[in-house]
């Protein structure tokens, strides 16, 4: 019932529903493993409990004499678990071996992981915080992590793997179901781990919703928003609002309400108006002054981000006195 429920798209108490291709392997091994173990713990703690009370000790009972060894059972008992486990090796190592080559038509897609957000880049240049994908098409993703290590995990694709600082991983997968899917980070990275979370929308191949539809128009942002709106737009899709808030709250990083104008003190004991030219370096430069009483955790983005898209993010920041 739960594997009809799971083909079905509706989950099951176990997983959510099968959105890619190779979901409903991973399924059918889990199950396997999960109904195996369930039957012989049942068998084993029915035949320890028939065992405690048939044979309990009793005072007026004369000592009864044990078998050595029964040369059936015992062949029985070890070679029966044994096939069992070298099916569920064989079946998860193929698998493993089918995840870790992506077929040769791909879309890659790049991805970078940092404190506490998500960058997706696509062949175009274009850059998102929410993934997006086209439905029934391989896609790879060539991931990297700007600080520690992170993991690249969504539960309907049935997809994990770590995102390491100074190397690449690959993943790849074909969604099979339009919609929109969770996207976590699966290892935890910090403070604010728990709220690193994206989604995955997976569009379908042609009509206005479709993805090259979707990339085309998503990717001229900055000529169809005013500039305070594309800014507002950087500051989401470049992951800006998980350490700087706009509402005044201090984060992991200063908020960002009414602070253009000021003085800042630096925490080298300098003052530094929070200007265009403050903005800028601190963006490429981040390390080079660091607010006092905050810690220089914030990756650089020299290479990562266009002019236009900084110009964008100073006028938001200046709207928000």
């Amino acid at each position: 019932m739960m594997l009809t429920l799971a083909q079905a798209g509706e989950g099951t108490f176990w997983f959510p529903a099968q959105a890619a291709e190779d979901a409903a392997k991973v399924d059918d091994l889990f199950y396997f493993v999960l109904y195996v173990s369930v039957f012989f713990f049942l068998l084993i703690m029915t035949i320890l409990s028939i065992f405690v009370i048939r044979y309990r000790r009793r005072d007026d009972s004369a000592p009864q004499k044990s078998p050595s060894h029964n040369t059936v059972l015992e062949i029985v008992w070890s070679v029966i678990p044994t096939a069992l486990v070298v099916y569920m090796f064989y079946a998860g190592f193929t698998e493993y071996l089918s995840k870790r080559q992506p077929p040769a038509e791909t879309y890659e897609i790049g991805v970078t992981a940092q404190k506490w957000s998500w960058n997706f880049t696509y062949p175009n240049g274009h850059v998102t915080d929410v993934l997006h994908v086209p439905v029934d098409e391989n896609v790879s993703v060539l991931m990297t992590s700007e600080d520690v290590i992170h993991s690249f995990f969504v539960p309907a694709f049935r997809e994990k793997m770590d995102v390491v600082p100074g190397r690449y991983t690959k993943a790849w997968f074909k969604p099979t179901m339009v919609g929109e899917f969770d996207l976590f980070c699966a290892e935890y990275c910090g403070t604010s781990h728990s709220e690193m979370i994206t989604k995955v929308v997976v569009h379908p191949q042609d009509g206005p919703d479709s993805f090259e539809e979707w990339l085309r128009e998503d990717s001229d942002f900055l000529s169809k928003l005013s500039p305070v709106d594309a800014g507002k737009k950087v500051y989401q899709m470049r992951g800006c609002a998980q350490c700087h808030s706009t509402d005044g709250t201090s984060g992991n990083g200063p908020t960002f309400k009414g602070v253009w104008g000021t003085e800042r003190r630096m925490a080298d004991g300098s003052a530094v108006t929070f200007d265009e030219n403050y903005v800028r370096e601190s963006i490429l430069q981040p390390k080079a002054k660091v607010l006092v009483g905050y810690e220089p955790v914030m990756p650089t983005f020299q290479g990562r981000i266009k002019d236009d898209e900084i110009t964008a993010l100073i006028a938001f920041l200046k709207s928000l006195q």
